[in-house]
């Protein structure tokens, strides 16, 4: 039978396609490839400099790559720290700065910056009409952003952005936090447990609780220190002397501002859709401190393709061997259970087989040595490398498991039945 051009070219399709995909010509992997890729976060480094790429859209994309790779910054803080009057999100973004020896940015600091035509004007206008322009804002945050400090230490944006365009403005220019949080959760907002690998941080409490906590605000003039007269008031006499009663904070000052944050947050939340911690604001604020540490503290779960590598571990009868078929069944693993690997060495007469049988006639524990030989030729056949692995029966105490961190098997799973 003739086939035509048509034909032809159906075949080349299919024979590229072929040689693409792993499920129809699975191609022989070393396992120190995906394990490398891994280890050394290439997927992540990739994904980033593609963003930025694509972000910039520089006119030579290598030397802004081999830039980009150099300043090596990718996973400093960038941290938004969003919440309504009298949350304490000041308060809480300048504890994670110390904590994180990170930079503060806000709209206070960043008007009051001296040598910037851009802050001159801002300051300008903030002391005419009270506010900052969204477009000159976003410019001050990114000439700010682009100091050396922030670009080897990183930032914390507090109370920034104010509003949807502001959010969309920072988007646009490319500033993208790898954490934002809320204080205090509202109704409406996302749920407390969305995490993603760049966050934000918002807080929230009743209305009632920031109007009378507000009340109790007091400034320190010197430092830019925020007190307070009930929960955090300083103890030496100096600092209490120069204590002042800020502006704007009476209760019905308090109101509109609480009126206008509401309104505009609804519209703010959507831009960092799976970014978003939300933490009660109404209780100690070295609880909020401690989850929001905590939180930025993470290391969120990567897109980055990856093959399996499974630990079971628990007591003898907790079910370990039902639950790594499971596993093996629904995520086509290779299951792997030391003992039986020991058994079947026996059994099958291998090269190990005179080295494990003294052991089993003497009813004693197989030398570690002996288990990481018999456990890592199974681990280095091709199945294994190709769809991973879900291990049990090893390792059973904490030396074991440095012995198989030493012979370069390390999970990216672990669970405890």
């Amino acid at each position: 039978m003739t086939r035509g051009p048509s034909d032809a070219g159906h075949q080349g399709a299919a024979a590229l396609h072929g040689g693409m995909d792993a499920t129809t010509a699975p191609h022989r992997i070393p396992p120190e490839m995906p394990q490398y890729g891994e280890a050394n976060h290439v997927f992540e480094m990739m994904q980033n400099m593609l963003e930025q790429l694509l972000i910039h859209q520089p006119k030579d994309p290598i030397p802004f790559m081999i830039n980009h790779l150099q300043r090596d910054n990718d996973y400093v803080p960038k941290i938004v720290i969003l919440g309504p009057p009298a949350s304490g999100k000041t308060t809480i973004a300048m504890w994670l700065c110390k904590h994180l020896n990170s930079n503060l940015l806000s709209v206070g600091n960043l008007i009051a910056k001296e040598f910037s035509s851009l802050a001159a004007d801002a300051r300008r206008h903030y002391q005419k009409f009270k506010t900052v322009p969204s477009m000159l804002l976003i410019r001050l945050v990114q000439e700010r952003l682009s100091e050396e400090d922030c670009v080897r230490r990183g930032w914390i944006l507090d109370g920034i952005p104010e509003t949807r365009e502001q959010a969309l403005m920072i988007q646009t220019v490319g500033i993208v936090p790898r954490h934002v949080s809320e204080w205090p959760p509202t109704p409406w907002g996302p749920s407390p447990r969305a995490a993603a690998p760049r966050s934000t941080i918002v807080l929230s409490a009743p209305d009632t609780v920031l109007i009378e906590r507000n009340l109790g605000k007091r400034l320190d003039p010197q430092t830019g220190e925020v007190y307070h007269t009930t929960f955090d008031w300083p103890p030496e006499s100096e600092i209490q002397n120069r204590l002042m009663v800020p502006a704007g904070i009476s209760e019905g000052e308090t109101a509109l501002k609480l009126l206008e944050y509401h309104r505009n947050i609804t519209r703010i939340l959507p831009s960092y859709p799976k970014i978003l911690k939300v933490i009660p604001a109404d209780q100690p604020c070295v609880d909020v401190f401690s989850q929001a540490l905590t939180y930025v503290q993470s290391i969120h779960r990567s897109n980055a393709p990856f093959t399996p590598r499974v630990l079971l571990c628990g007591p003898v009868g907790s079910g370990k061997s039902l639950q790594a078929a499971l596993l093996a069944q629904k995520y086509g693993l290779v299951n792997v259970c030391c003992g039986q690997l020991l058994k079947e060495a026996v059994a099958d007469k291998s090269k190990y087989c005179e080295m494990i049988l003294p052991f089993f006639e003497k009813e004693t524990a197989v030398p570690d040595s002996i288990i990481m030989k018999v456990l890592s030729q199974r681990l280095d056949q091709q199945d294994c490398v190709e769809r991973g692995w879900v291990l049990h029966g090893f390792p059973r105490d904490l030396d074991q498991a440095h012995v198989l961190d030493s012979w370069g098997y390390k999970p990216n799973r672990c669970s405890w039945v």
